[in-house]
């Protein structure tokens, strides 16, 4: 991944616990709803995201909050590496959705175009995406196939 110089942004998420957010905190994602109506109830297998848009919005706020796990789980066994680091000291700070197609209840492919805002180190930068995902045949729940990133 490399790293871009981003114009400063307020802290969208801040861990209140080593355990990650409560269910009243703001998601990560940006939506505006409790962590616990919103991402969390993906990430504890209470729901499956019901969009493509759906699961990235609650794999960002995994990559915010450290849940390598879920991140995995919700990865298409395809293309899921066997394990997975997720770098401790970054901290991912905004997301933008820059534009998605296909991916509802109706479709079995989608994809969502993305600007995730990060620090660490001191730097600040911004990973740009265009994610690919999948549903299984009988309409089962949305995964991660891949991305490509963008400058």
């Amino acid at each position: 991944m490399s790293r871009r110089a981003a114009r400063p942004r307020p802290t969208a998420f801040r861990r209140t616990t080593a355990q990650g957010p409560r269910s009243a905190d703001a998601c990560p994602c940006g939506t505006g709803q409790a962590y616990g109506a919103c991402c969390g109830r993906f990430h504890s297998g209470a729901a499956e995201a019901a969009t493509a848009e759906q699961l990235m919005r609650s794999r960002y706020t995994a990559f915010a909050v450290g849940d390598a796990a879920y991140l995995l789980r919700t990865w298409h066994p395809r293309t899921r590496p066997a394990v997975l680091h997720l770098d401790q000291g970054m901290r991912w700070i905004g997301l933008e959705i820059t534009g998605t197609s296909e991916g509802s209840a109706f479709h079995a492919t989608g994809t969502v175009t993305f600007r995730a805002h990060w620090t660490a180190g001191g730097e600040s930068g911004v990973l740009a995406e265009h994610s690919r995902f999948t549903r299984g045949e009988d309409g089962g729940a949305w995964r991660y196939v891949d991305g490509d990133v963008r400058d």
